[in-house]
């Protein structure tokens, strides 16, 4: 497989700042993105310490690992970084007053051969494209998404919902946070977006897969994603990370000549 990385973001037409955070490390196929919450530019330093602080300490671990590290040790190693990660940010808001509550969401990814393996804290997700199809393949830490579950809202209800960025996860805010960690298998041909909920607020899945689904580049999807956020008001910071699974060249090349093109 070859993987595609593209990101951008923005601070959307209603903040001065962005506290969102978006980091990725070609190399080990890493991606991480983070949405920060907090006063006194607080949110930006936390979503900052932990894209910096696991894009870092996840890295280094795969390259010391080696190609022959499996799926499960991948998702140990990931669940220290952000346990360390979140140590860090907890500390940090405990030792400045201007700090204080601060937090973030989170959404890390691995690639390895054909497998991702994925985790999240929080509302930001993680969507794939397959075919055409779009499917959100991260469930939301949220108090809307736990009404949902019950049965209390239809998803035509929470679309409009007043408490869509009440989350029940976040990282930095208590001395232990679970991160919800998932294996997905991968295929040639999909695209994996990583975004905040800048995004999924202000576009609908259907407008999502629209853009991501159309012939264009990663560049200029993830423009178009982040304009459009903007143009249904843009109300919060709007991070995009895309990535796009191909066939490597050689295999594409053999079954080329295979079929005799």
């Amino acid at each position: 497989m070859i993987y595609q990385f593209c990101s951008r973001t923005d601070p959307g037409r209603a903040r001065e700042n962005n506290e969102d955070s978006v980091a990725f490390d070609e190399p080990t196929l890493t991606a991480v993105l983070a949405d920060g919450m907090g006063g006194y530019n607080a949110g930006e330093i936390a979503s900052g310490m932990a894209t910096a602080f696991i894009k870092s300490e996840l890295s280094r671990w795969l390259v010391e690992a080696g190609e022959g590290a499996k799926p499960k040790e991948v998702r140990r190693a990931m669940e220290i970084c952000v346990d360390n990660a979140n140590r860090s940010i907890f500390n940090s808001a405990n030792s400045n007053a201007h700090y204080a509550g601060m937090g973030t969401t989170l959404v890390v990814g691995v690639f390895r051969d054909d497998k991702l393996v994925l985790g999240h804290i929080g509302d930001s997700r993680c969507y794939r494209l397959r075919t055409d199809v779009l499917e959100q393949i991260t469930k939301d830490h949220s108090l809307l998404q736990e009404q949902m579950d019950a049965g209390l809202i239809t998803p035509e209800q929470a679309a409009t919902s007043s408490i869509k960025n009440l989350v029940t996860r976040a990282l930095g805010v208590d001395e232990a946070v679970l991160l919800e960690v998932n294996e997905h298998p991968v295929q040639a041909g999909d695209l994996y977006l990583m975004c905040s909920d800048g995004l999924s607020d202000m576009v609908d899945d259907a407008s999502i897969c629209k853009i991501v689904a159309a012939e264009a580049s990663l560049e200029q999807k993830a423009k178009q994603l982040i304009d459009m956020a903007n143009e249904n008001g843009g109300r919060d910071n709007i991070s995009v990370l895309m990535i796009e699974v191909h066939e490597a060249t050689e295999k594409r090349g053999l079954i080329a000549r295979w079929l005799g093109k």
